[in-house]
C-alpha cells in the first residue's frame, strides 16, 4: 500500500464490494482484491459508515472544501478530463446502520452529511454508495490529511438542516431515516393484527413493507441495511406491543375483579332478603311462618 489513507481504505472495504469500470453497464460484486482495480467502488461496508463521500461537478471541484472553509478531506479523486471530483472525509467513530445502531445517531449524521453537501455545492442526486476508487490510475488522487473527524466537529462548520429536503430523504443516510420512520409508523398499528401469529411471520411482513418503501428510492439501499431496519422495527414492536397488550389485559382483569366484588355484595343481600324475609321484618323465623299460615 502507498500510504496510510489507502491502507485504511482497503481494510475498511466490504469483503465483496460493488464495483464497476463503466457505471452505464451497472455494478458488479467482486472480492475486494479484484474490486480495487476497478474505476468505481463501494466505499463503505453494508451497515457500517466509515466515510462521507461527495460528488462535485465543476472544474475546480478538488478545492471545493477549501473554498467553503471546510476541514481538509481525507483524500480527493479527480477526473483529469473535466476536473470533477469526489471528496472523502473519514469519520473518527464509524456509524453503525444495522439494528444495533442508534437511529438518533443516524438521523444526526444524515443532517451533517446534508449540511456538508450543501456547503460544498455537491451533486444532490449522488447516492453516496459508489465513489471514484483512489487506487485507480485514471483519477488524479490527492491525500490531504490522515485525520478522521467526529460528527460534532464537522457539524461546527455547517448549518444543519432542521429537516431534510425531499431529495435528501431519498439519498445517502436520508434513505435510512426515511425507511425507518415510514415503516415504524406503519408497524405500530399493523402489529395488532399479528398478536396471535409467530414472530417470524411478523418479521416477514415488516421486511416486505421495508422492501416496498426501499424500492421507491432513486437508488435503493443494499439488502443488508433493509433487513437490519426491518429486524430492528419488528423486534421493537413485537416486544412493545406484547407488553402494552398484556398491560391492557391486566387492567381489564383488575377492573373485572373489582366489579365482581362489588356485584357479589348485592346478590348476597338480595338473596338473603328473598330466602330469609323474616330478617328484613325484624321477627323470628317461627313468627314469620305462623303469621303467614294464619294469613
Amino acid at each position: 500500500m502507498k500510504n496510510k489513507q489507502l491502507t485504511d481504505f482497503f481494510e475498511n472495504l466490504a469483503h465483496k464490494p460493488y464495483c464497476s469500470d463503466e457505471l452505464l453497464y451497472g455494478l458488479q460484486i467482486r472480492p475486494k482484491k479484484t474490486a480495487i482495480n476497478m474505476q468505481y467502488i463501494q466505499g463503505n461496508q453494508p451497515c457500517m459508515l466509515h466515510y462521507f463521500f461527495f460528488d462535485i461537478d465543476h472544474s475546480d471541484a478538488v478545492m471545493a472544501w477549501h473554498d467553503a472553509n471546510l476541514p481538509m478531506p481525507y483524500w480527493t479523486a479527480q477526473t483529469q478530463k473535466n476536473g470533477h471530483a469526489h471528496i472523502c472525509y473519514k469519520l473518527e467513530i464509524p456509524l453503525c446502520t444495522s439494528e444495533l445502531g442508534s437511529q438518533k445517531a443516524i438521523a444526526y449524521a444524515s443532517k451533517v452529511q446534508a449540511g456538508l453537501a450543501t456547503k460544498l455545492g455537491a451533486d444532490v442526486g449522488y447516492s453516496h454508495l459508489i465513489t471514484k476508487n483512489p487506487f485507480h490510475k485514471d483519477w488524479r488522487v490527492e491525500f490531504w490529511t490522515d485525520r478522521a473527524y467526529t460528527l460534532d466537529y464537522l457539524a461546527d462548520f455547517v448549518e444543519l438542516p432542521k429537516k431534510l429536503s425531499k431529495i435528501q430523504e431519498t439519498l445517502g443516510l436520508g434513505r435510512n431515516c426515511t425507511l425507518f420512520d415510514t415503516v415504524r409508523k406503519w408497524a405500530y398499528e399493523a402489529i395488532r393484527g399479528h398478536r396471535s401469529s409467530a414472530y417470524d411471520i411478523w418479521l416477514g411482513k415488516v421486511l416486505d413493507h421495508c422492501h416496498s418503501v426501499n424500492n421507491a428510492f432513486l437508488e435503493p439501499l443494499p439488502y443488508s441495511e433493509v433487513k437490519a431496519t426491518a429486524k430492528s422495527i419488528a423486534t421493537y414492536c413485537w416486544k412493545k406491543d406484547a407488553y402494552c397488550y398484556q398491560e391492557f389485559i391486566d387492567r381489564q382483569s383488575r377492573k373485572g375483579a373489582l366489579g365482581g366484588k362489588k356485584s357479589k355484595r348485592k346478590p348476597i343481600a338480595s338473596s338473603e332478603a328473598t330466602l330469609q324475609p323474616w330478617k328484613s321484618l325484624g321477627i323470628s323465623q317461627s313468627t314469620y311462618y305462623r303469621r303467614k299460615k294464619v294469613g
